[in-house]
C-alpha cells in the first residue's frame, strides 16, 4: 500500500482532554460503531478512557450494513458483557429504543441509588465514537430537533455540548475522534472507505482497489451486476477490474474519476448492504 493513512487533526486531541474531564459527570458511554466495520470502528483510546463505566454499543448504519454480519457482530459484543443496541436512525422509534437500553445498561447503578433514597434521576451520557458514524443524526433524532449539523463526511461536529431529551436523557455530545496511529493499515483503508477520514489524505484508488480485492471473494457478482462486467472479469487481478470499470463508466483511462464513482457507490448503498469485518 503505497500510503500511509493518519488523520488526527488538533480538535481530536483537544476532545479526548475534554471527554476525560467529563467523564466522571456521566453515568453510561453510548459508544457508536459502524455496522459496515464494527471492529475497525471501534477506537481503542475511548475504550482505555472509558474503563469500567457503563456502555451502551450502539450499532450504527445497519440499514447500509450485512443482515446476518450484523447478528454474529451483536452476539459476539454481547458475549463481551456489552449492552448492544443495533439502529437504523431512520427508525421512528430510535428514541424510545436508546432509552430503553440505556436504562438496562444503567440498571445496577440505579438500583443501588433508589436503594440509598436518591430518586429516579434522568440518564446523563457521553456520545462517543469516529467521525462520520452518526453521531449527530442519532442526537438530533433523540433530542427531536435539529440541534446537531449533520454530514456525509467526518469532521463536522467539533466542540462538546449538553442536550436533553423528551425521554429523560441528558446527552453530552464530543466530536468524533480517530486514535493518533493506525497500528494496522487494513483498518485505515476500512475506515477511508466508510467515510472516517477526510477523502483528501488517501489514495482513493488504493482504497478501491482493496475494496476489489475484499469483494472478490465476498460478493463478486454485485461488482459485476453493477458495472456490467463479464462473469469472469475477476479472473483478472483488480488492477485490471479497476481498468475494465473506468472504461465500462466512460472515463477512458482516468482510473482516479472511476474509483471517486466506486467509492460514493459504496457510501451510498449502490452496491447493496456489506461488512468489511466478517465473522466467519
Amino acid at each position: 500500500m503505497a500510503q500511509i493513512i493518519q488523520w488526527f487533526p488538533g480538535h481530536m486531541a483537544k476532545a479526548f482532554r475534554l471527554m476525560r474531564e467529563n467523564l466522571k459527570l456521566v453515568d453510561v458511554i453510548f459508544e457508536l460503531v459502524d455496522a459496515r466495520i464494527p471492529e475497525s470502528s471501534r477506537n481503542p483510546e475511548v475504550d482505555k478512557l472509558i474503563g469500567g463505566k457503563p456502555r451502551l454499543l450502539i450499532m450504527t448504519k445497519a440499514d447500509l450494513a450485512d443482515p446476518d454480519q450484523i447478528r454474529a457482530w451483536k452476539q459476539r459484543f454481547e458475549a463481551q458483557g456489552h449492552t448492544v443496541l443495533v439502529l437504523d436512525t431512520r427508525d421512528p422509534r430510535t428514541p424510545q429504543l436508546v432509552t430503553k437500553a440505556a436504562r438496562r445498561a444503567v440498571a445496577a447503578k440505579k438500583e443501588a441509588q433508589l436503594a440509598r433514597g436518591i430518586q429516579d434521576q434522568p440518564i446523563r451520557a457521553m456520545i462517543t465514537g469516529i467521525p462520520n458514524v452518526g453521531k449527530s443524526t442519532l442526537l438530533n433524532h433523540l433530542v427531536m430537533k435539529n440541534v446537531a449539523p449533520t454530514a456525509d463526511r467526518p469532521g463536522v461536529t467539533k466542540k462538546i455540548a449538553w442536550l436533553k431529551t423528551p425521554t429523560k436523557l441528558d446527552l453530552l455530545d464530543s466530536p468524533g475522534v480517530l486514535w493518533p496511529k493506525f497500528e494496522d493499515q487494513v483498518v485505515g483503508l476500512k475506515l477511508a472507505l466508510t467515510g472516517a477520514v477526510k477523502d483528501t489524505i488517501f489514495a482513493k484508488d488504493d482504497a478501491v482497489l482493496y475494496l476489489l480485492d475484499f469483494f472478490r471473494d465476498y460478493r463478486p457478482e454485485v461488482i459485476i451486476d453493477r458495472y456490467h462486467l463479464p462473469a469472469n472479469a475477476f479472473d483478472e487481478e483488480s488492477v485490471q477490474v479497476l481498468l475494465a470499470i473506468t472504461q465500462k463508466l466512460g472515463f477512458k483511462d482516468d482510473y482516479d474519476k472511476a474509483s471517486e464513482r466506486i467509492l460514493n457507490d459504496l457510501r451510498k448503498g449502490k452496491l447493496g448492504p456489506f461488512t468489511l469485518d466478517l465473522i466467519d
